[in-house]
């Protein structure tokens, strides 16, 4: 049996290693091809543990923790966020951020993707942001490395409510597992109302 359960304060910084690790794990698939490190990862996650208004929604499998999803408000990334969203009128301090959901593949297909987006999103709404965002990498479709039986999560994406920002694209950088060195990816942003008319 899987449960849901959603951390802040200090069980948010008791979980910051075991989400690390499901991190590197997960994001080490298509379509991120993350080459991890375990200190960057504990470094990135203590931001959340340092919000007030942050959240990890954690999946347990009875004690351990097969699955994670972060927010934070998106104010809290504004030093990232302020060039893509620069030309859009859109108010930052009125947007949560989900940041990303990993899920150890043999727990997948079960709701789980579903939960940590009505959790976060109940936060958010808690807390009276207007919209939810999150953004997700741009890959070629001939990359070498791309399975020939990857399905996007466009259409789940879309039954949740949200729907692409023209235009509005990040870039990160960061080492994918068969390259040698970091590289510039592409991340479209996806955004959603949070009225109560608007819920999935």
């Amino acid at each position: 049996m899987i449960r849901l359960e959603p951390l802040t304060g200090a069980t948010l910084a008791d979980a910051i290693d075991d989400v690390a690790r499901l991190r590197i794990a997960v994001f080490r698939d298509w379509p991120y091809l993350y080459d991890g490190d375990l200190g960057y990862e504990r470094d990135y996650l203590a931001d959340f543990s340092r919000s007030d208004r942050a959240i990890i929604v954690a999946a347990f499998d009875g004690d351990q923790i097969i699955g994670a999803a972060t927010g934070a408000p998106m104010q809290d990334h504004a030093t990232e966020f302020a060039t893509p969203f620069a030309s859009t009128g859109l108010d930052l301090a009125r947007i949560f951020y989900c940041a990303e959901s990993v899920l150890l593949p043999k727990y997948r297909g079960q709701g789980v993707g579903h939960g940590f987006f009505d959790h976060r999103e109940a936060h958010a709404r808690a807390m009276g942001f207007d919209c939810s965002a999150f953004c997700g990498v741009i890959r070629p479709a001939d990359h070498p490395l791309r399975p020939t039986d990857y399905q996007p999560l466009d259409a789940f994406w879309r039954k949740r409510g949200y729907a692409p920002l023209d235009g509005v694209v990040a870039e990160f950088r960061w080492k994918d597992i068969d390259q040698l060195d970091e590289t510039s990816k592409p991340l479209q942003f996806w955004m959603r109302s949070l009225s109560s008319e608007d819920r999935p």
